[in-house]
């Protein structure tokens, strides 16, 4: 998806009817149950992504990922802390896109 923007629009409009493979949707649909019924999430629901072809560390991943956004979400909200403009998103991506995280300021942290 790196390089596509109408492709991410497709994905945040609806996966499931986006030019993305099955693979791919089957993670979507794993974290969409993570993220709005974790308490309801089954053996089922792994055996299913797993079906897809991720690995237990994959999902792990995904759901590590996803709690942590919930995480931020919550704190952003009650600290009143304010979210950066959609500009500054893209510049993070683009960075974030090229380089990773390795820090880039000369250091050899």
């Amino acid at each position: 998806m790196l390089g596509n923007r109408s492709l991410v629009d497709a994905v945040l409009q609806d996966y499931r009817t986006a030019a993305i493979p099955d693979r791919e949707k089957a993670l979507f649909e794993f974290i969409e149950k993570v993220n709005g019924e974790s308490s309801r999430l089954r053996k089922e629901d792994i055996d299913a992504a797993k079906a897809a072809g991720w690995s237990e560390e994959a999902l792990y991943d995904a759901i590590t990922v996803c709690a942590l956004f919930n995480f931020y979400n919550k704190w952003i909200d009650a600290t009143g802390v304010r979210d950066m403009p959609a500009a500054a998103y893209a510049v993070s991506g683009e960075r974030l896109a090229n380089f990773g995280y390795v820090p880039h300021d000369g250091s050899s942290r």
